[in-house]
This record gives C-alpha cells, sequence and structure tokens, in this order.
C-alpha cells in the first residue's frame, strides 16, 4: 500500500474540473483509490465522493494506493496533481 499526502496549493481548492482529472486518472487502474480529507475517506474514483469533501486551498488530504498496479497508479494519480497546479507531495 501507498500512503502520501499532498497539499492543496489551487487557490480554488479542489474544485470541479480537477477533482474529475483525478478522478480519470484514478479509475484508470484496478488498485483500490481513496482520498482522505480530515475524517472522511472516500472512493477516488467516485467524483461524487471527491466533491462531497468540499476541500479549500491549503489543506492536507491523503491518497492511499492499495493493489497489484498501486505504483503505477500513485505515479499517474502525483503526475495529475501537478500537471494541474492543484497540489504537491509533502
Amino acid at each position: 500500500m501507498i500512503s502520501k499526502q499532498f497539499t492543496i496549493t489551487a487557490p480554488e481548492g479542489l474544485h470541479a474540473r480537477p477533482a474529475a482529472e483525478l478522478v480519470k486518472a484514478a479509475s484508470k487502474f484496478q488498485s483500490d483509490v481513496s482520498l482522505v480529507f480530515g475524517e472522511k475517506d472516500v472512493n477516488l474514483k467516485s467524483i461524487l465522493g471527491v466533491m462531497s469533501l468540499g476541500v479549500p486551498a491549503g489543506s492536507d488530504v491523503t491518497i492511499n494506493v492499495n493493489g497489484s498496479d498501486e505504483e503505477l497508479a500513485f505515479e499517474k494519480i502525483a503526475e495529475t496533481f501537478t500537471s494541474f497546479n492543484l497540489g504537491e507531495q509533502k
């Protein structure tokens, strides 16, 4: 299992467009992928789950990836964070 923290740096927080890109990236893989914010843990393959978190700018989130292709999945998700200027890995 891979578990890494990111800080949301986008001024709008985790809003619809980058959230959709994260979901799209996570959905390409077999591994279970979750996004943790505060006490809530949602499936990163669910746009409704991600949007329900309402993650504001400056927040720390954790990405958990577990499965047979977890390394590739995490690389793609981390790449999506940086390519959309959404956040940076801690």
